[in-house]
């Protein structure tokens, strides 16, 4: 760990959020926090309410989890991001909301007073907080009538808030941003959204990215999948202040780990032409309408195998007009209800 960024002065030089705006679609099974599912409205296309009806748009800009929703399976992009169908909110996708929260209330504090303690009994608050600002998740429990389940479950997050301690010393961090929404658009035009964990900036300038995740570290051979996200952040914290961050961080509190990974430019340029490469099967993908299912071992904890054709399901109709093959630019089909 980069000693030179947990002390010193007061950061200086973090990088600006944009204006946020919209809501996003759930995120995938083992997804970390509230802050991530609200960066992706301008991924997923906003739609548009008349009435009962709500119009679909074409996708705008590109997160990482939208993103990584492509490349694990292009019909899950389009369910979630095209048609918004809803998702079952899960133990595990709550669990680290509710941690992300607690996290970053802890720092609401002064330095001396950011203990394992104090910071547990964020716990209920921020739960009850969770409850008011999104209702369904009171469906995870809506059969525990005494409340055991739930005593389990808040049990979970309380260690893993107690486990970050062994990780980092929040006396010793004085985090120039968190929940940071940052929006950077490439020359190409595609638009980079997302919300960045915590940001922390040394007093020589220096930036580093911070992550947390509640599941456990992935093995070595997987380590380049999960840096992915932070590659993205990167990116986009390089396009807004001509800046490559010293270090990328990832915090897993399931496991106790903390993956670290010092970036260079040409990392980031890679990032960007990948982007740009999976943008366009993404255009080429809503303009035709044809999303292919992809399937792996994840295809378990979907929401939507009974619209999936892999599990002998039907998609809805599709809601944007699509290109008649061979026609060029001319389209077919309709704005459908949603």
């Amino acid at each position: 760990m980069d000693s030179s960024i947990e002390e010193g002065a007061p950061p200086v030089g973090a990088p600006t959020a944009a204006p946020t705006g919209g809501t996003d679609g759930p995120g995938p099974p083992a997804a970390d926090g509230a802050a991530g599912e609200a960066a992706d409205a301008g991924a997923a296309g906003e739609t548009a309410e008349a009435g009962a009806v709500r119009v679909a748009a074409a996708p705008t800009s590109l997160s990482p989890s939208r993103a990584g929703d492509f490349i694990q399976c292009p019909l899950l992009y389009r369910f979630r991001v095209i048609d918004r169908l809803p998702e079952k909110p899960s133990e595990a996708a709550t669990r680290g909301t509710l941690v992300h929260a607690v996290l970053e209330r802890l720092f609401d504090a002064p330095a001396a007073e950011r203990t394992a303690p104090r910071a547990t009994a964020l716990i209920p608050g921020q739960w009850d907080r969770l409850r008011e600002s999104r209702p369904e998740v009171d469906e995870l429990f809506a059969g525990d009538p005494e409340g055991e389940r739930l005593a389990r479950w808040l049990g979970e997050a309380e260690r893993l808030v107690e486990r970050w301690f062994t990780l980092e010393d929040p006396t010793r961090l004085e985090p120039a941003e968190r929940e940071l929404f940052v929006e950077a658009e490439l020359d190409s035009g595609l638009r980079l959204r997302g919300i960045i964990d915590r940001v922390d900036v040394a007093p020589t300038g220096e930036v580093r990215i911070v992550d947390y995740k509640t599941g456990k570290a992935p093995r070595p051979e997987y380590a380049e999948s999960a840096l992915f996200q932070m590659k993205f952040y990167a990116l986009v914290v390089w396009r807004l202040k001509n800046v490559v961050p010293r270090r990328l961080q990832l915090v897993y509190l399931g496991s106790g780990d903390v993956l670290t990974y010092d970036p260079v430019l040409d990392d980031l340029r890679r990032v960007e032409r990948k982007l740009l490469a999976l943008w366009e099967a993404i255009r080429e993908a809503t303009a035709t309408g044809v999303w292919r299912p992809r399937p792996t071992k994840l295809c378990g904890w979907c929401d939507h195998q009974a619209h999936c054709p892999e599990f002998g399901g039907t998609p809805p109709p599709y809601p944007l007009p699509v290109r008649a093959a061979g026609s060029g630019g001319d389209t077919q089909g309709r704005m459908g209800p949603d």
